[in-house]
Order: C-alpha cells, then structure tokens, then sequence
C-alpha cells in the first residue's frame, strides 16, 4: 500500500509538472506578489504548501520584467468608452471658450513675443493628412498650458476644439476628485500616474490620439522646473515611446518660452499682469537617421526610448540659450527705447510749453540770462531801489518775447495807458510801504 501511494503521488507530480509548463507556454498571467497570505501554513500539509510556494513562483517568473521594453500596438479607438459623446459635447464648449480667454490674458494684458510662428501655424494647418503631430516645451509655470498654447494660435484655430491639442496631467494634480476630473477631461487633458512607468493606461490613451492623426503637448522633463526656469532639465524617456510607438511617426516640433515664472511666480495664486513672455519655436526634430541605422535594428526597445528622449532634451537644451539671448537683448531695447521715449516727450512737453508764450528755444535761453542780470542788480540795490525797480520790470525787455506778443496784440495808446497805471500804482506802494519789512505776504501779492 505504500508503494502505490508513491507511486502515485510521483504520478500526480508528473502530471502537475506537465501542466505547468503547458500553462507558461500559453499564457501570461500578471499577479500581486505583495497578496498576504489568508490561509495559515499549519492548515495544510508540507506538500501543500510546497504546491503553492511553485504556483506563486510559476505567476512571478511569468511577469514581464521591469527593466524590459517592448512596443505595446495601442487601437485607434482603445478609448472610445472614456471619450464619451458627453465630454465631446463639453470639449466642443469647454476648449473654445477656456482658450480665447487665456489668448485675451496673454495678448492683451501682458505682452508675448513669438519667434518662429510660422513653423508652428504650418505644422499644425499644412501637415498631411492623419499625420500625428507632438509638440514639446519646457515647464515653468503651473499655467504654461493652456496659457502659452493658447497665446501662440489665432482665434479661429482656437475655435476648433476637435483638432486643438490633447496634453498629460498627474492624476493626483488634476484628477484628485470628480469635480476636477470632469473639467480636465472636457478640457482635453489626460490622466497619467507618477511612477506607473511609461506602459500605463494615459500613455496609451495619448497613443490613441496620434494614431488617429491627433496633437499631443507634453513636458518631456516630467514636472514643472526647480529653478524658476533657468535650466531645461533632461527628458523622460516617455516621450520616446510616443515617438516610437505611434503607428506613424509624428512631427515634433519644440519651443522654449521665458517669462512665464513672472506671469505665475511659485505660490502664487492668480497670474500677473503686464509681464513680457518670449517664446522661440524651432525646427521639427527629425528621427529617420535613429530609426532607419543599423544599430537601430540591433538595439533594445528601451536604448531607442532613451536616444529620442535624449535628442529631443539636447534640442530643447540649445533652443532655451538663444530664447535668453532673445529676452535679454529685447529688455535691453525696451529699456532704451523707454529712455528715448521720455527725452522725446520731455522736448516736446517744453516745446508745447513756451512756444505759445514766445519762450521757445532762443528766446528761452535769452529771458534766463536777464533774469539773471536783474537778480544780480537787485542784490546790489537797497530794499527801497529794488522794489520800485521790481514793480517796472515785468518782462517787457524781452523782444521776441511775451511783450513783443502783447504790443502785437494791443493798441499802442492803450499800451500807453496801462503802463501810466502801474507807474502812479508804483508810486503809491513806494509811500504807502517805505519799509518793505512790513509788507506782508498777501499785501505783497496785490
């Protein structure tokens, strides 16, 4: 009895062996190897056990590796479920309207200059048809998309919320809760997860997109920049499976903006006003010596990732240098032409005021120096002298001046008359104020 007890536990073993290696060479099955285990080891007998020890390591070795890349194909309507005709309808209304208002913000209360428009504009209304396209950019400010995106695109593109760009958000930013899930999903926004790797469900769903020949922004950096936007940091390698994994190859077209840590500085709650953004758009990176080399053909799935991702950093890393040189220099010549400007509007501003009066130019230089003279009399006169002198010396002096423009206008016996007036009226102040300490300031004023 024992020895057919052996006997067939040897045969169950076989059989149990056999049907193990069936099961590998069929299927892949993923599992939780953290799973605690609900049943007590004293339950079951060591063979049992032993069963179960080979089951959990037959699912573990069946997991693909962490450290492997492949190409994971991804359908044109994998996400045909989550883009119900619900959030079509509020993308149709929310991305018109979200976009014009951030182009009025970015154009009309601050001011953004654009160098390369027309790389853009071209990629985005010429390229062919079902052609993906992939545009990248630094990350400064927690507002650079929409806000930049949309400064960058006329009104009647804007209007067109079908062909406007699908971008990636952390779900724990932007799909925290259902009120902010609804409103990024109808915003065009997908959901990815930080540290789900480059295989998860929102890189696929992105995928999806270029496949039917959408646009797709994204920050290759992964995350708004440390330094306020002085450095570009190095690109994830995420962006290389969206490059290698579309079913077409995509235009990528990068651009750098500065300025944007001023319109939204870190911490602050509300964008800034009257800021200058800069924003320089280069030429479409071009893949076809990467892909098409016979190392590329011999190299792993995972080193072609990291060599997209890399040109496409290096890109990014030239275009932020000239993008500085650019605000620099345009500070440089708004500052001059400022202080241009103001001598400008100060000349004319004197103009405006001593032309009307005769005091232009000439004639103006001509009354300082006989103000001059007489203030240097009446320093040497005696108190009584230079009141009278003060009251006879009202400018009329000056040819050219206020007097020649009075007498031009005046009747010369009525000139004559008003001088006789103020001569008896000086001599009544002379009697009436022989001491000029007592007259008093209003007294002085008639």
């Amino acid at each position: 009895m024992a020895v057919q007890r052996l006997d067939r536990g040897d045969l169950w073993k076989n059989k149990a062996r056999v049907l193990q290696l069936q099961l590998r060479q069929r299927f892949r099955v993923a599992v939780d190897r953290h799973r605690p285990s609900v049943l007590a080891d004293r339950y079951f007998s060591s063979s049992v056990q032993r069963w179960l020890r080979r089951f959990r390591d037959f699912r573990r070795d069946s997991l693909p590796s962490s450290s492997s890349f492949y190409r994971k194909k991804v359908s044109k309507d994998f996400d045909v479920e989550v883009d119900s005709a619900i959030f079509r309808m509020l993308q149709a209304v929310a991305v018109p309207l979200i976009g014009n208002v951030c182009h009025v913000f970015m154009n009309g209360l601050n001011r953004v200059q654009v160098y390369g428009l027309e790389k853009l504009h071209d990629a985005l209304l010429n390229r062919p048809k079902n052609k993906p396209l992939i545009t990248v950019s630094n990350h400064v400010a927690s507002v650079d998309d929409p806000f930049v995106i949309a400064s960058l695109l006329p009104p009647r593109v804007l209007l067109d919320a079908q062909n406007l760009r699908w971008t990636l958000c952390a779900s724990d930013r932007c799909f925290s809760n259902p009120v902010t899930s609804a409103f990024f999903r109808s915003v065009k926004v997908l959901p990815v997860s930080r540290g789900d790797g480059i295989y998860q469900m929102g890189m696929d769903m992105a995928i999806s997109k270029l496949n039917t020949g959408g646009w797709v922004h994204i920050f290759p950096e992964g995350s708004r920049s440390r330094d306020g936007g002085k450095t570009v940091r190095s690109s994830k390698r995420g962006v290389g499976r969206l490059v290698l994994d579309a079913d077409s190859t995509p235009i990528v077209l990068p651009f750098v903006h500065t300025g944007m840590q001023d319109v939204m500085p870190i911490g602050a709650n509300f964008p800034r006003i009257g800021k200058t953004v800069t924003v320089l758009i280069g030429d479409p990176i071009i893949f076809d010596d990467l892909l098409n080399s016979e190392e590329a053909t011999e190299a792993s799935r995972g080193k072609l990732y990291d060599a997209v991702a890399s040109r496409i950093g290096h890109q990014l890393h030239n275009l932020k240098v000239k993008v500085d040189k650019l605000a620099l220099e345009q500070s440089i010549r708004l500052e001059n032409h400022n202080k241009d400007g103001a001598e400008r509007a100060a000349n004319i501003l004197h103009q405006v005021d001593l032309d009307p009066f005769g005091l232009g130019s000439h004639e103006y230089i001509r009354y300082e120096s006989l103000v001059e003279e007489t203030r240097t009399k009446l320093n040497d006169m005696s108190p009584e002298e230079a009141t009278a002198d003060v009251y006879t010396r009202t400018g009329y002096s000056c040819e050219g001046g206020i007097g020649s423009r009075i007498r031009s206008y005046m009747d010369p016996t009525e000139l004559m008359g008003f001088a006789a007036r103020g001569l008896l009226m000086n001599c009544r102040s002379k009697e009436k104020y022989s001491d000029t300490s007592d007259i008093r300031p209003l007294k002085t004023w008639k």
